[in-house]
């Protein structure tokens, strides 16, 4: 982990800013209950739920790694509660996530799994 939480909320802001270069962005920062969803969008009819994972160096693991199957069902109660709230309905989902890890050079690796849970 990093020394502070600060430290951690400002590497994943960080982290939201380089995948909102990527992506048709609906909302970010959707919170409800306990839990939030880094970035909604849209693609095509389909409304992706984004949870975006940056780390800084790879002694924790890669980034993706950290979206554990506790988050992923977090992910998944957020995501109920914004269908519901929106009066979505029966519109097509798909949860995704973006990791950005640090690359050979001091620049950033963006992977964006689809269909990630």
């Amino acid at each position: 982990m990093f020394g502070s939480r600060g430290t951690t909320q400002a590497v994943g802001r960080a982290g939201e800013e380089i995948a909102l270069g990527h992506l048709r962005i609906l909302e970010t920062g959707f919170r409800f209950l306990r839990g939030e969803i880094d970035i909604i969008a849209r693609d095509r009819s389909t409304l992706v739920f984004i949870e975006v994972k940056k780390r800084t160096g790879t002694r924790f693991g890669r980034p993706a790694e950290a979206v554990t199957p506790a988050k992923q069902r977090q992910i998944r109660k957020v995501a109920e509660g914004y269908l519901l709230m929106r009066r979505l309905g029966d519109v097509p989902c798909r949860f995704d996530v973006i990791s950005i890890g640090p690359d050979r050079r001091g620049g950033d690796v963006v992977e964006h799994f689809k269909n990630a849970f």
